[in-house]
């Protein structure tokens, strides 16, 4: 089990900030990224394309990155 917290825009899209899916071992960013598609529509990928990810302590955008028990889904943040 993977549980992923949404934060910001990504939380809006879903409708909620976290949720977990039951992926395989050595399961990737990329791996999340086709599970949510599927569950939310393709329209999500777009929004998970310009996101980073907390993968344990390292925060990345590879796709290639394999998944912790916990990840954290991180939209670009408007600063001011």
């Amino acid at each position: 089990m993977v549980e992923i917290r949404y934060f910001a825009a990504i939380a809006d899209a879903v409708g909620k900030d976290r949720e977990t899916f039951d992926l395989p071992s050595g399961a990737t960013i990329a791996d999340l990224r086709v599970t949510l598609a599927g569950a939310y529509g393709p329209d999500l990928d777009s929004m998970l394309n310009v996101c980073a990810y907390l993968v344990g302590d390292e925060l990345t955008r590879d796709p290639k990155a394999a998944l912790t028990p916990r990840v954290d889904v991180l939209p670009p943040f408007a600063g001011g």
